[in-house]
């Protein structure tokens, strides 16, 4: 009897076990990159892996070209919308890049070496271009970039990945002989310095929708610089057969100026990604009209990325507390160490947020476990030095008298060194908090979710009232984290110390 419900038990679990497997086989990862056209592609995927089966989970947003690819190599992403001029001067070494064939053939031969895949075209060229005020292109007769050299006094600023590309500006100034001396800037927010005269020419992207809306004009590249962007799906070897086939109903299925258009109903007409990407699949009958619609409204978005930002932030802090609290009770005796372990948590602060979390990839991928990992390393000072502080600054009579009466070391910490030192321990965990709530917003960049979500979003549309959704929030969790830390100083804390505290 017992023999066969072991048996029984063996058998549902292996089925378990295979199911799972089965199921974790038919989820696919789709990525983007955070500027419009990148979501909107990586949603047109989506919907299309969706219609034909498959469960979907969307990491859209990505910080650059290199975070997507890394995340794609190391099998964080399953697949995302790239250029093949990228592709070639991002990606590819300069032996690799390609001279006279050009053809997709030649790349999907050289990402094939290296574990990749690229699907074919989906027809449209996305190339770099620069541009200007049609306004100031008439006043002072610019129509192409060689006119730039006689107006080196215009103000120039880039995106900061066209800055330090190779098909861009570093190359660029050399072909044309240009003299400007341009700053970086966010894409997204290009346009709108451009339409409020705060600078005079960016970089762009030929089918942004963004053109017709600020009224600007592209410059012609009469000596045909930038090499061609046709956009296509990129992703690995072992990408599901059955998937590929579904993705190739999008080949040549987008010129110029359909993509053109679909980016300016997004970025003009406010539409959600959702909603123009599922039209134009119904439209070209990719997908089955099942009555599906985007469900995810204000709110339920609010909801869920205020529950992952907190969820992130407390695991983080609760890492923070214990690592911090446990080395400062460790090693706040000797001065010498603990000036050490502060000075080396102090040199984490001086790391850029962005680029402790870009750092991150490579060694934990991409998600929210780099991103409790940043949000752990930068709680630590805080923590650290607010709890050594206090227990090295307590009235040693006190200590004295505790010794005196034959209290142990962990007796002394728990009865007196501890609860002196408790107001401002938790003046540090405090600061900890507001710090890690603040920088998980950036983890959105990493595809960590949260707060942050909607402030990428908003960035890469120039959209206020999507930054305002993340950016407001996390504003009032950093408020409320303050008055929650000032009930619970009031709840454990005798009137009198948090007086002198």
């Amino acid at each position: 009897m017992i023999g066969t419900r072991l048996l029984r038990l063996i058998c549902i679990t292996f089925m378990i076990g295979i199911y799972s497997v089965v199921q974790a086989q038919e989820k696919i990862i789709v990525g983007s990159k955070m500027h419009g056209e990148s979501y909107l592609l990586a949603e047109m995927m989506a919907q299309l892996l969706e219609d034909g089966g498959y469960e979907i989970d969307r990491k859209f947003g990505f910080g650059g070209t290199l975070i997507c690819y890394n995340a794609l190599a190391e099998g964080e992403i399953d697949i995302y919308p790239e250029y093949t001029g990228t592709i070639s001067e991002a990606i590819f070494s300069p032996d690799e890049r390609p001279t006279s064939d050009t053809s997709i053939g030649y790349f999907r031969q050289v990402l094939n070496s290296k574990g990749l895949n690229i699907f074919s075209p989906f027809g449209f060229n996305n190339s770099y271009v620069l541009t200007i005020k049609e306004t100031l292109g008439a006043e002072r007769n610019i129509s192409k970039i060689s006119d730039l050299k006689n107006h080196s006094d215009i103000i120039s600023s880039f995106s900061h990945e066209f800055l330090n590309r190779d098909d861009g500006w570093p190359q660029l100034k050399i072909t044309y002989g240009l003299n400007l001396s341009p700053t970086g800037i966010q894409h997204g927010l290009a346009y709108k310095a451009i339409d409020e005269g705060a600078i005079d020419i960016t970089d762009a992207f030929s089918t942004d929708g963004d053109m017709e809306r600020y009224g600007l004009l592209l410059l012609e590249d009469d000596l045909d610089f930038f090499p061609k962007y046709y956009g296509a799906s990129l992703t690995r070897l072992d990408f599901p057969e059955k998937a590929k086939k579904i993705l190739n109903q999008l080949e040549n299925m987008l010129d110029d100026q359909t993509m053109r258009r679909l980016n300016s109903e997004v970025v003009i007409d406010q539409k959600t990604f959702q909603f123009v990407a599922r039209k134009f699949l119904l439209e070209n009958n990719l997908i089955a009209d099942n009555g599906a619609a985007d469900q995810n409204t204000i709110l339920s978005k609010l909801i869920n990325n205020t529950i992952t930002h907190i969820k992130i932030t407390l695991i983080a802090l609760t890492i923070g507390c214990f690592v911090g609290l446990a080395t400062a009770f460790l090693i706040f005796r000797s001065a010498k160490i603990s000036r050490c372990v502060i000075y080396i948590t102090g040199l984490m602060q001086t790391i850029p947020s962005i680029a402790l979390l870009a750092l991150m990839i490579p060694i934990l991928g991409i998600g929210e476990i780099p991103a409790i990992t940043a949000l752990f390393l930068y709680s630590l000072l805080p923590i650290l030095r607010s709890a050594i502080t206090a227990l090295t600054t307590i009235d040693p009579i006190l200590t004295n008298v505790s010794k005196a009466i034959g209290m142990t070391r962990i007796q002394q910490l728990r009865f007196v060194l501890f609860p002196l030192a408790l107001p401002n321990i938790l003046s540090g965990i405090k600061t900890a908090a507001v710090i890690c709530i603040g920088t998980a917003t950036l983890a959105a960049f990493i595809g960590a979710g949260g707060l942050g979500e909607p402030i990428v979003t908003g960035l890469a549309l120039n959209d206020t009232n999507l930054i305002l959704q993340g950016a407001i929030p996390a504003a009032c969790l950093a408020i409320l984290v303050e008055l929650l830390f000032e009930l619970l100083e009031k709840k454990i804390i005798p009137e009198h110390m948090r007086k002198t505290s």
